[in-house]
Formats: C-alpha cells, sequence, structure tokens
C-alpha cells in the first residue's frame, strides 16, 4: 500500500509537513505504523503537489523519499496553504516508474490512492469500458490507481461534485471488486474530498486548517475517519458520513 496526506491552511513549508514532524511521511516511508497486511517499506517513489497562485505545481520521483538528496532544501524553502503528498509501495506487476507515483494531476486537482483494486484488471474491465478510448489510451500508467483517477475524472468533468464523482466511483469499484483497498484523496486547493475503505485514515482540524492523513504525524489533534466513510473538508468545514447504507 501507500501512504499519503493532504493540508489546507495559512501557509506553511512542505517540510513541515513531510518531512519533520515525529511521524512524518518521510518517517511513514519506511516505519509506518498501519499497513494493514499491505507491505511494510514504502520505497517506490514519493511525490507532492501543491499551489501557487490557484495553480498546481508537482513533483514527483520514482526513487525512495530518503534518496532525493535535493528534498531537504527544497521543501524547506517552499510554502503553501493547499498541499498532497505521498509515498509509494507498489502493487506487484505495477510499473515502478515516475509516471505511477501520486499526485496525479488534472487542471486543479491533485488525486492520490492508498491501495489496490482486487483482481486487476480483469475485475474492472466493465468499469473500463465506460470511459472514453481516449481516455484509456492516455492513462498516465497502466495500473489500477491511475484507472481510478481516469473513472473520478470521468464523472468530474460530466458535472457531478467531487464527493459524489468520488463515492459513487468508490461504490462502484468495491462493487466489481469486493475485496479492495479504496482511501482515495482529492484536492483543488480549497476542498478535501477523502475516503476510508478498507485502511487507515485520521484527520486533524484547527480554527482555520484542516489536515487528513493515513497517520497522524503529531501526537495530539488527531481523530479516526471510521472505515467506509467519505470525508469532506474545507479550512473550516468537516463532514464525515458513511458510504455503506446502514453504517
Amino acid at each position: 500500500m501507500c501512504r499519503h496526506l493532504a493540508y489546507l491552511g495559512p501557509p506553511v513549508s512542505l517540510a513541515s509537513l513531510v518531512l519533520d514532524p515525529p511521524r512524518s511521511l518521510y518517517r511513514q516511508s519506511w516505519a509506518p505504523s498501519d499497513m494493514r497486511g499491505g507491505g511494510s517499506v514504502n520505497a517506490d517513489g514519493f511525490g507532492i503537489g501543491w499551489y501557487v497562485d490557484g495553480s498546481v505545481v508537482r513533483y514527483r520521483r520514482s526513487v525512495p523519499i530518503w534518496a532525493d538528496e535535493s528534498l531537504p532544501g527544497l521543501a524547506s524553502s517552499i510554502r503553501s496553504g493547499a498541499v498532497l503528498a505521498a509515498v509509494r509501495n507498489g502493487t506487484v506487476g505495477s510499473p515502478l516508474t515516475e509516471s505511477a507515483v501520486a499526485p496525479f494531476t488534472r487542471d486543479q486537482w491533485l488525486f492520490s490512492h492508498n491501495g489496490l483494486i482486487s483482481g486487476w484488471p480483469g475485475s474492472v474491465t466493465k468499469l473500463a469500458e465506460s470511459l472514453p478510448v481516449s481516455e484509456l489510451l492516455t492513462l498516465d500508467a497502466p495500473m489500477d490507481s491511475a484507472l481510478l483517477w481516469a473513472l473520478i475524472q470521468d464523472r468530474l468533468y460530466s458535472g457531478a461534485p467531487a464527493a459524489e464523482s468520488v463515492a459513487s466511483v468508490v461504490r462502484d469499484v468495491a462493487a466489481a471488486a469486493p475485496d479492495s483497498r479504496l482511501n482515495v484523496l482529492l484536492t483543488d486547493g480549497e476542498q478535501i474530498v477523502a475516503t476510508t475503505w478498507t485502511h487507515s485514515l485520521w484527520v486533524r482540524r484547527t480554527t482555520n486548517s484542516v489536515a487528513v492523513s493515513s497517520e497522524p504525524w503529531t501526537d495530539t489533534g488527531w481523530e479516526q475517519v471510521p472505515d467506509h466513510s467519505l470525508l469532506l473538508a474545507t479550512k473550516s468545514t468537516l463532514a464525515v458520513t458513511p458510504l455503506m447504507e446502514g453504517r
């Protein structure tokens, strides 16, 4: 599996989110606390996306985050009020290339997937057939996370709200591939949409910020998001709703 985080709030350095905390994403790359049987080391790449004057900037590498000697200086010098970052533990058989590393992006959107689609690719063939051929031919990489992002994009750009697009795709993929792990993060710099589906997610709020992460990176202020939930947050609002009836 992978580890990921998203942040909205006053501008902070990328290092303060990704590198510096005691249980930062950097540390989680080799010492995660809750991988739930999905591996132990997230060494197959990392990526950070942030916003500058409303525009997306992205930095991705296909090496372990600890192997990038330029990252500490870069991350310490950049500040942003909206960030999405991830470290990757690639699913067996998936490409180990930069194009396979989150965050994926289009226009103002940043996207990350922590998990896997079980039975890939046969389990989701019917869902893939609903996409235009051009979308399938231009996937970021031939992998489950890229298809998941394409499915969400298809609904987003058809006019559905972000939370509805994410929730409906997660439900459809889970129905087609029941043992999947579908924790996703999506942001446009103004809102965060996240799901928990057979994996961990935590949220921390202050008066003017919100952070969402696979694991808490500090000791206080975090609340665990229940499994099979949809989270929708801005700097000042937070809503968590069940993705499954009866929960």
